[in-house]
């Protein structure tokens, strides 16, 4: 009985607080032609390249395919514990069990429009105990939350939603700890919260202070009893969280990038017009750098947000409190520190002032308040406030910048004017008909939802417009023969080997077909190996969010033990051979990739040697080859370019635009040689096409490596190369040159090294070799290092001296010895120790207060 008396009284409120985002996010996408199973994805912006890759490698880790604390799959290997830290821990995340690595777009789609209705339903769950307002009020409010401008805005983000599911509960958690002493939410929502995604939980987690400093302010002698209790519990969910957060904050450590140096103390791009803008509906500017914050939350949610401050029903320091902490995030906006601030002083990467989902829901908690004080007297007061946004709205257009605001258009006006004007009506008719509240209401939630689908379908289409919403195709479109020809290459090895995908759909095309590559694009990297690799001449530049494999040599080719290539043309290496094909694919196999291990001597640890691949061979060989001779090449034909010599440095700029700048080169190449183009320079957003024996090739200038592979010859021959440049910025390029490898002085080293190789078979966590040395030496191998590695010799543990903080070696005394390395990520057994023994002092703590309060 109780359930049904529930259902219809605040029921129905919940689930149309959880269905009502869904269905009308569903609806929205359905409009751009995106459904289950539809032709066109989800996976806009960084989804397609990360997410989609990310929680494929994750539903790999839920078949057991590999570990959930190490992945071989990032780039050579990584954390992937503090991986999931930040991309993947979100509460519908295991939902991917469910689907084929193939449907991976699938289940970001559902994931996404749970995590819509949950944001919802959460901020109803908090407005039910919260707010003294009738159920309809509620449901308009939790809606435009889950529906705000940062929430569609951001979506493609989709790791940062989880925040805002719990943010609600965060601050309900409060209440219920401040004013009945019941800390039990907070603690769980807290943790929760820490355990989703350790950047939204920085955010909140200071919101969440201040606003109980707020609380406190308010009422000293009420609250001050409470403070104690609001501190331990949080430091017991910090504690327990430590279990994630512990070994993510010491991988970002020892991996993560410098601070951002405060060079400005306003933030730059920003104008005085940029909040009352992002308060209308449907405005979308971009999500790139420039941008200014997303800010909406409903025309009905800033009307009340507003009446909060101007109704003199409202206690005047009440006013002046939470009036402060807007302000706190107003300035955060606009004076720099503060904004660097709130994203841990690390200048975000596009999709700006990631907090901003603070300032909406600060916006919504204040209209709640607001609302509860709302009576028929206060019609004036709402007509006034209707009147000021109004005359706000229509002020921008004429005084507005209109080069900082160009994508302010008529649409947005008039929509939020129209709809402002349509909600003051409805709301003085509410008043006027006393007996005709049903059809009034349904009216009112009518006009809601048009203004919630509005703002999401324009919000949404600007996405569309800026990032692309791919067709499935540029997800799938060779899955099943890639995955064919690497599930091929696993069978074919029971020992660690690493390939590279010459044709591949992202940079972090390993994840999802579970194969140890080179390339990846990520924000949690292993800094240290990219720094080292990017010197071997893997291009990993600036703070390493990238590592391409393309464009180096066969000398780097053997030494990380790169023993296929998959790719839709020969890619002409000497020393590859094609083993197998699929569809457009063939697999190559190198017959000079080396194991995992290579025995050396302790001058590997000196600080000045190996710094290139031409000295990591030589010392490894012994051999003191060149390996690499250049010369000069001849520009045969020139077509749409201007080329200006700057002390070695040629510019090349366009002489017609929307034309391709293409150069002919000729290179002379000597036989038995593995021939090379050498292009190293600047471009932004520049890519270069080769073609070479009518092979084309694409490669970006600035994000890949320098060495422009043209074939191996057996015999001495004239290649020609025809180089073009898309893009329309200037070109800049030391001179470039030919690069040769002798393929029988290159083949006698690496038989040299192979001589002293050493296989580690690789298992999960765990990589182990056996080993017989006639003299103590040391055994370097390309396993990225981190502190998370333990290593074991004959069952007992040793340290590990560290190799340029990049690599794995390890000093191994003589006679025959089985070596082990074992992966517990940096303070995860901590971590889980803080886990129990905060779950169970707040336990016992609950217990305590729960009895000193019932006494």
């Amino acid at each position: 009985m109780k359930y049904k008396e529930w259902i219809k009284d605040k029921g129905w409120a919940f689930l149309l607080s959880i269905l009502l985002p869904i269905g009308i996010m569903g609806f929205v996408y359905f409009l751009l032609g995106i459904y289950p199973g539809s032709e066109k994805t989800i996976l806009a912006s960084d989804a397609l390249s990360q997410t989609s890759n990310f929680f494929a490698s994750f539903n790999n880790a839920l078949h057991g395919k590999q570990s959930f604390f190490y992945t071989w799959y990032g780039s050579l290997g990584l954390n992937y514990w503090s991986f999931m830290a930040y991309y993947i821990n979100g509460i519908f995340s295991p939902l991917v069990y469910f689907f084929d690595n193939s449907q991976i777009p699938d289940a970001l789609y559902l994931i996404l429009l749970l995590k819509f209705g949950a944001i919802g339903g959460s901020f109803w769950i908090m407005s039910d105990r919260i707010f003294k307002i009738p159920q309809w009020s509620k449901l308009i409010l939790s809606v435009s939350f889950a529906l705000s401008g940062f929430c569609i805005a951001y979506s493609p983000q989709q790791m940062w939603l989880d925040g805002l599911i719990y943010l609600p509960l965060v601050i309900l958690g409060i209440h219920r700890l401040m004013d009945q002493m019941k800390p039990v939410l907070l603690f769980i929502s807290y943790l929760l919260l820490f355990l989703s995604n350790f950047y939204m939980a920085f955010m909140i987690g200071v919101f969440s202070f201040l606003y109980v400093f707020c609380r406190f302010i308010l009422a000293p002698k009420r609250y001050k009893k409470t403070l104690i209790p609001y501190l331990v519990t949080s430091l017991l969910a910090g504690g327990a969280s430590m279990v994630t957060i512990l070994p993510t904050l010491l991988d970002l450590k020892n991996n993560g990038e410098s601070l951002t140096e405060l060079n400005h103390f306003f933030t730059r791009d920003t104008g005085i017009w940029d909040i009352p803008v992002k308060t209308m509906v449907g405005v979308y500017d971009t999500s790139k750098y420039g941008s200014a914050p997303f800010l909406y939350f409903g025309l009905l949610g800033t009307v009340f947000c507003l009446f909060y401050f101007v109704s003199p029903k409202i206690q005047l320091k009440n006013k002046l409190v939470f009036g402060s902490l807007f302000l706190l995030l107003i300035a955060s906006f606009y004076i720099e520190p503060m904004n660097l601030f709130w994203h841990g002083f690390h200048a975000p990467n596009m999709f700006l002032f990631r907090f901003s989902f603070l300032f909406s829901f600060l916006g919504l908690l204040l209209a709640g308040f607001g609302l509860e004080k709302v009576t028929k007297e206060d019609s004036n007061r709402i007509l006034n406030v209707v009147i000021g946004m109004i005359a706000i709205y229509l002020l921008m257009v004429f005084l507005a910048n209109r080069r900082r605001y160009d994508f302010l258009d008529k649409t947005s006006v008039m929509a939020s004017v129209v709809l402002l004007i349509l909600y003051l009506a409805i709301l003085l008719l509410k008043d006027r008909w006393q007996g005709k509240q049903n059809f009034v209401l349904i009216l009112l939630f009518v006009v809601f939802i048009g203004e919630m689908t509005l703002n999401a379908q324009r919000l949404v289409g600007g996405i569309a417009t800026e990032w692309r919403y791919p067709e499935r195709i540029a997800f799938d479109q060779n899955y099943e023969d890639v995955n064919q020809l690497v599930e091929w290459t696993k069978e074919e090895n029971d020992t660690l080997y690493r390939l590279a995908n010459l044709d591949s759909s992202s940079r972090n095309e390993s994840f999802i077909h579970g194969y140890s590559g080179v390339s990846m694009f990520s924000s949690i990297r292993n800094r240290h190996s990219s720094m080292y690799m990017n010197e071997l001449g893997f291009r990993s530049t600036g703070t390493n969010l990238t590592i391409q494999y393309i464009n180096n040599t066969l000398v780097m080719d053997a030494l990380l033990g790169i023993k296929y290539n998959l790719a839709q043309n020969d890619p002409n290496k000497f020393g590859f051979t094609l083993k197998k094909t699929t569809g457009k694919y063939g697999v190559y196999e190198n017959e000079f990739a080396l194991p995992l291990g290579i025995v050396t001597d302790q001058g590997i640890y000196k600080k000045d040697v190996v710094k290139n691949q031409t000295e990591l061979l030589q010392y490894l060989s012994g051999k003191k080859d060149s390996f690499f001779y250049f010369s000069e090449i001849e520009t045969i034909k020139e077509e749409n370019v201007q080329v200006e010599d700057h002390d070695s440095v040629l510019f090349y700029s366009k002489t017609v635009p929307n034309k391709l700048r293409k150069i002919t080169y000729s290179v002379e190449v000597p036989a038995r040689s593995q021939a090379y183009l050498s292009l190293y320079g600047q471009g932004a957003e520049v890519d270069v096409k080769t073609n070479v024996n009518g092979v084309e090739s694409w490669a970006g200038l600035e994000g890949t490596g320098q060495y422009y592979n043209l074939g191996y010859y057996d015999e001495a021959k004239t290649v020609k190369v025809e180089v073009s440049f898309t893009g329309d910025r200037v070109v800049h390029l030391v001179k470039p040159n030919a690069m040769f490898i002798n393929v029988d002085t290159f083949k006698e080293a690496i038989e040299k090294v192979n001589e002293k190789s050493v296989a580690f078979k690789t298992e999960g966590r765990t990589a182990e070799a056996s080993v017989n040395l006639v003299k103590d030496q040391v055994i370097l191998t390309t396993i990225p290092y981190d502190k998370g590695w333990q290593a074991y010799v004959d069952g007992k543990k040793v340290a590990i001296p560290t190799f340029k903080d990049a690599f794995l070696a390890l000093p191994v005394p003589k006679g025959s010895h089985t070596i082990k390395f074992v992966f517990i990520p940096q303070g995860l057994k901590i971590g889980a120790t803080l886990l129990l023994v905060c779950i169970l002092l707040f336990i016992v703590y609950n217990w305590y207060i729960t009895k000193k309060s019932k006494e």
